[in-house]
């Protein structure tokens, strides 16, 4: 196989498995019978009571996180479109199908969200309401309701509705696959829509000359997913919070911070973190959001007695250090990934070899698994970043984690993570750098910055 064609694999898996992780977590009117029954509520009553109110900022806030994750996933395409050779007009064809089901889901849920507002002021007033909490910034809303109920828009989508109509039996042979079955699938779920949508737009945009997709196959699809792509960079764009960082900047934890830590660090340690102008963290609670776990080099977890398969041993060999739960799912990844940050602080625990052991061995057992953008701990077939730490650590040396409850789903946020593990007494403070200044911090001067970066429910 040639580089391009390595290359364009790498981003189809990395797009594949980002859809099949945000997809289920849309909001969706199916899933929402006590949201919408607070809106009617609302409405009639003229505001939201407070209990209302947090139901409807978590699916809300939900909704911008997954958005941005789905836009990200089209982003992910976009190399392929910019590829000078020609690649397998099969992997053109899967690239079009993940992203035009990207789309078609986004479209939905925004369609969706429009249709709860507008005929409820009271809904649209608060959803264009700012909330530091959730990093929900004034007139959101109002921003993406412009854009779904832009011409442009609606007319990219329609181009792609009506290159899908055409070339369906080539896709649903292409996509047999593992993975690429079950995003053929949610496109048939979404056909019905795709076809009131495209009537709704025929009806306004009638006599505009249709694009022989058939015979010009290769043009149509550049010209298809270029609009597509074009268009999503720009959503991607409206997600970022402005004024915090200028344009361009790097982050603020640096290769020779990074370095240092390396000589820190031991397997096991839990690394939260956090980003100056987080995107896709924009939606969690409070200055520490993520969480990771450090399992050091292959050489390190075989001295600790931690047994793991050949094939885990072949995908966590070389450069990887971490065990993380992003957006793609719960993976092996390079420091230099992980700790592209702004901030982090690093909790090592207390363990004897032998309990640590037992610790990454189950961290490891859950490498693969798709992540959880409804934060349902309640469920282990997809993981949050939190949730990994709190699967692989419970029960060691008597440590306890309480979920909390949040918009009905047991969960537990990353500074509660790090409320309970240091109370416990199992873990210490080990590292901090990013709050004041930026230098790295360790033993009590890093115990006493964190608790004061964000009022921790413990003794400094």
């Amino acid at each position: 196989m040639v580089d391009g064609e390595q290359d364009a694999g790498r981003t189809l898996a990395g797009a594949l498995r980002s859809l099949l992780t945000a997809a289920p977590a849309l909001p969706m009117e199916s899933g929402l019978v006590e949201e919408i029954a607070d809106a009617d509520a609302a409405q009639e009553r003229g505001y939201y009571l407070p209990d209302e109110d947090e139901r409807l900022r978590e699916v809300y806030s939900r909704y911008l996180a997954v958005r941005s994750v789905l836009w990200g996933t089209v982003e992910m395409l976009t190399p392929l479109i910019d590829q000078k050779k020609e690649l397998d007009w099969a992997d053109r064809l899967r690239a079009f199908g993940l992203g035009f089901c990207a789309a078609a889901l986004l479209v939905r849920a925004g369609s969706f969200l429009v249709d709860l507002a507008v005929t409820r002021p009271v809904v649209w007033r608060k959803l264009d309401e700012a909330e530091p909490r959730y990093g929900i910034e004034r007139k959101s809303f109002s921003a993406i309701y412009k854009r779904l109920a832009s011409t442009r828009w609606m007319w990219r989508c329609y181009e792609a509705a009506q290159y899908y109509r055409v070339h369906r039996e080539d896709l649903e042979e292409v996509m047999r696959g593992p993975g690429y079955r079950e995003v053929f699938e949610l496109l048939m779920q979404e056909e019905p829509m795709i076809e009131a949508r495209k009537m709704d737009y025929v009806q306004r945009k009638l006599g505009y000359r249709l694009y022989d997709f058939k015979r010009r196959h290769i043009s149509g699809y550049r010209k298809v997913m270029f609009h597509l792509f074009q268009l999503s960079g720009k959503a991607i764009a409206d997600l970022k919070q402005p004024f915090v960082k200028p344009g361009g900047a790097e982050k603020r934890v640096t290769g020779e911070v990074r370095a240092e830590l390396a000589g820190l660090l031991k397997p096991g340690d839990v690394v939260v973190t956090r980003h100056d102008d987080a995107l896709s963290n924009l939606f969690l609670p409070g200055f520490w959001p993520h969480a990771a776990l450090y399992i050091g080099s292959l050489e390190e977890r075989e001295a600790l007695g931690v047994k793991a398969s050949e094939d885990r041993k072949a995908r966590s060999d070389g450069e990887v250090r971490f065990l993380e739960a992003k957006k793609d799912g719960v993976l092996f990844r390079p420091m230099e990934e992980t700790l592209a940050v702004d901030a982090l602080t690093v909790l090592r625990p207390s363990l004897r070899d032998a309990e640590m052991a037992a610790v990454l061995g189950k961290a490891l057992s859950h490498e693969g698994k798709l992540y959880d953008f409804l934060f349902d701990f309640s469920a282990a077939d997809r993981l949050a970043c939190t949730e990994l730490v709190y699967r692989s650590y419970h029960g060691a040396q008597g440590t306890s984690f309480q979920l909390g409850e949040r918009a009905g789903r047991l969960c537990l946020a990353a500074e509660e993570l790090l409320d309970q593990a240091i109370s416990s007494g199992v873990f210490d403070v080990l590292a901090l750098y990013g709050v004041g200044e930026d230098r790295l911090w360790t033993g009590g001067e890093a115990r006493g910055r964190l608790r004061e970066s964000y009022g921790g429910a413990w003794e400094a």
